[in-house]
Order: C-alpha cells, then structure tokens, then sequence
C-alpha cells in the first residue's frame, strides 16, 4: 500500500486532468471541440504508448537491480533511459510535420474536426521531449519504490496544467489553441520539477551504493567483491542491450495495443461528430478505472521486480495474490458506481442534448469494463516487473486478433455497439492469457 497509494492519487489527477480539458471544450458549444480534443489527445497517447518501453523497461530493470542492491546498475538505468527519450523526442519535433500529416491521414476526422485537431497538434508536439523524458524519469523512481516523488510530480503537473489551460482558455479567450498551450506549459514544467529532484536523489542513491557494496564485502568477502565490481563494469553494456531488448518487445506490445485504441478512436471519427464525442466522455469512464488500476500495477513492478531479483519467490506470488484481492473489490466498486451515476456524469461533462441521448444507448457497455479490464491491468504491472516483456507481447497480440475480428464481423449490424463489444472482449483476451502464460514466464 505504500507503493499503490501515492501511485493512486498520480494516476488520479490524469484522467481528472483529462475530465477538465473536455468540460472547457464541452460548453464551447460546438461538439466539434471535443472531437478535436479526442483526436489531438489520441495522438499523442499513441507517442507515449509507443515509447512506453522508456517508463517499463526502467522500472522493472531499476526494481530488479534494487532487490539485487546494486544501485549503480539503477544510475546507468536511468542515464540510459533518458538519454533514448530525449533523443527520441527531438526527432518528432524535427519531424513533425509528416508525422502530423500520417497522424491525421491515420485518424480521418470529419472536415469540421480537422482544422482544430491540427491546431491542437502543432503546439503539442514541441513537448514530446518533456514528456518522453519524465516517462523515464517516473519509470525509475517507481523502480526505485519511490511512487511518492512521482505523485509530487504528477500533481505539480496537472495543477499547472489545469491553471495554463483555464487562463488560456477563459482570460485569453482562446479555444482548442488555449487548451493546447496549457499542455505544453505544464510538461515542460513537470520535466523541470522532475530533474532537480532526481538531482537531490543523487547523494541518497550513492549512499545506497555504498551500502550495498559493504553488505556485498560481508558476504562474500573482498576477494569476491574485487570480482565483482569488474563484473559490474563489464556489465554496462548487457545492461545496454537487455534495456533495448525489453523495449524491442515492449514497442511492439505497445503497436498492437495503439492500433487498437487508434482505430477506437478513428472508427468513431468516421462515424461524424456526436458519436465520437460520445465515445470520447464514455472513454473517460474506463481511464478513470485504468489509472486507479495502474496504481495497484505500479505496485506489482516495483514489489514483484524488488522480489523477483532477490530470488524471493514466496513474496512474489504473495503479491500477485494481494493485488488480484485489491482488483477485484475495485471492480465492484467501479461497477456499481458507474451504474448508479453513469448518467448523470455524463450530463456534467457536456451540455449538448444530442451527445447526452446518444450516450444512454451505449452505458450498458460501460458497466462491463472494470472486470474485464481488471486482470490485464494486475499482470502487466508484474509483468514488467520481471521484466518478462515477451509474454506481454503475446498477450496484446492476440487480444488485439480479437478486437478487429470481432469488430469487422459485426460491424455491419451492430455499428457502434461492435466497437464497444470488441474493446470488452480484448480486455479479457489479454487477461486470460497472460493468466495462462504466468509461471511459464517465471521459470524462465
């Protein structure tokens, strides 16, 4: 719990940051706002998932070489991570301009959505360098079992970006623009917050080092110890190629889970603009559920990757056990509250009659995303903590098989409601078979 709290009231302020940029769109008075919104938004939700690799692959490496107390392998984990990051995030900044024209050529909006979604994305994407970094940078603190650093971060965060957006927005005068402007100002200012504090950290980790590297003395004794700091010098470069191995598989989890969500989105776009806001305020139902979720998940990286480089397998199924206890009273929980007050959330995020009669038809489907997104969630956090990022890989895989046969075998007669049944049915894919694959992965 010390771990999943802090992670909870972070991941928390996300989707609530996400309920307020749609509540300042929603009463514009023109829906077109919000599906500018959707479509902005989903394209650089589809940069971080890509390059998620730069969060889970630190944080299960950084978790593993904290339970092994080898805390310079934790430093060059992190040098790593952020140096890809950075290098990554200027080149879509260098870029940007075929990588807007493939994004909306991608998504497809309709006419009245496109020249809003543009202007949502030019300014967005001169912070894709912050973003990816501070994707590092959380990755590493989480592995270092440190979620309360990036609660601190994450809440700076989005206080500044609700406050940009807002004075953008209601002072300036400003519309899409103004909710664009807000973003950009507050990733770099959370990128900002988060390297002076992993420059405050620097004294506590050396300190830990040190402190591992006596333990290490006592046990094996310093003839032991010479060996192994040559062994550690000489592992920089496995270190190197275990991380991009991690992310290799990682990347390619995250195409299929990004086609999936991508095509939720572009499919709804095709379908004109009361629809994809629909589908867009009935999406923040299951991203409020997911970074609750996410909280208990970054719990499992941390404690399962700590445990898992011990060698302590009796407090590694211990906590696989105590966070499916968690996820399934949550699931409860959300299921009964979305049935009671789904309606009436709806009525506060938007004010357009259309949008509001649309969405009752479609609530059912709502009911029915925390169990079946519950299982996914728990395994990829520990997952990533062992860093056993194939069997993720072949998880998404075939739910993502799932998703579009589903969808193009219904579609025809079921429309939208096909779009909702196939999201449903590859949620619970991916978690039936990471279930299956689990103490396959772990023996390895």
């Amino acid at each position: 719990m010390r771990i999943a709290l802090p992670s909870i009231v972070s991941n928390i302020t996300v989707p609530l940051l996400g309920l307020i940029d749609v509540v300042i769109v929603g009463h514009m008075g023109d829906a077109a706002y919000i599906g500018a919104i959707a479509v902005g938004s989903m394209i650089f939700n589809v940069i971080c998932w890509l390059f998620g690799f730069l969060r889970m692959g630190t944080s299960g490496m950084t978790s593993q070489a904290f339970g092994r107390r080898d805390m310079h392998q934790a430093w060059d984990i992190l040098k790593r991570a952020l140096m890809v990051g950075l290098a990554i995030g200027m080149a879509f900044v260098v870029l940007q301009r075929p990588v807007r024209w493939l994004a909306m050529m991608a998504m497809s909006p309709a006419a009245d959505i496109m020249p809003y979604a543009c202007r949502y994305f030019d300014i967005c994407i001169w912070g894709v360098p912050a973003m990816l970094g501070l994707y590092s940078i959380n990755g590493w603190f989480i592995g270092m079992q440190n979620t309360r650093i990036t609660m601190t971060i994450s809440i700076a965060q989005n206080i500044i970006n609700i406050a940009a957006s807002l004075c953008f927005v209601c002072l300036l005068g400003m519309k899409v623009e103004g909710v664009a402007l807000g973003t950009l100002v507050a990733q770099y200012a959370g990128f900002a917050i988060a390297l002076v504090i992993v420059k405050s950290e620097e004294g506590r980790v050396k300190n830990l080092s040190e402190e591992g590297r006596v333990k290490n003395l006592s046990e094996e004794g310093r003839g032991k110890s010479e060996e192994s700091n040559s062994y550690r010098d000489n592992k920089k470069l496995s270190i190197t190629r275990q991380f991009f191995s991690v992310g290799g598989d990682i990347f390619l989890r995250t195409l299929f889970l990004v086609a999936v969500n991508f095509f939720f989105t572009a499919a709804g776009a095709r379908q004109g603009a009361v629809i994809l806001a629909v589908n867009t305020l009935m999406y923040q139902f299951f991203t409020f559920f997911s970074y609750v979720m996410d909280g208990f998940a970054y719990a499992g990286e941390a404690i399962g990757g700590k445990y898992y480089g011990a060698g302590n397998d009796a407090k590694l199924y211990l906590t696989a056990r105590l966070l499916f206890r968690w996820g399934l009273a949550l699931c409860v929980a959300y299921t009964l509250f979305y049935i009671v007050c789904g309606d009436g959330i709806i009525s506060l995020l938007s004010d357009q009659q259309a949008v509001r009669e649309a969405s009752a038809e479609y609530m059912p489907w709502v009911w029915l995303l925390p169990i079946a997104g519950m299982a996914a969630f728990v395994w990829d956090g520990l997952y990533i903590g062992i860093t056993a990022s194939r069997g993720m890989l072949m998880a998404t895989c075939i739910g993502a098989i799932v998703f579009f046969a589903v969808y193009f075998s219904l579609s025809p007669s079921l429309h939208n409601h096909a779009l909702w049944l196939a999201l449903i049915l590859y949620l619970l894919a991916r978690g039936l078979v990471q279930t299956v694959m689990w103490r396959k992965f772990l023996s390895l």
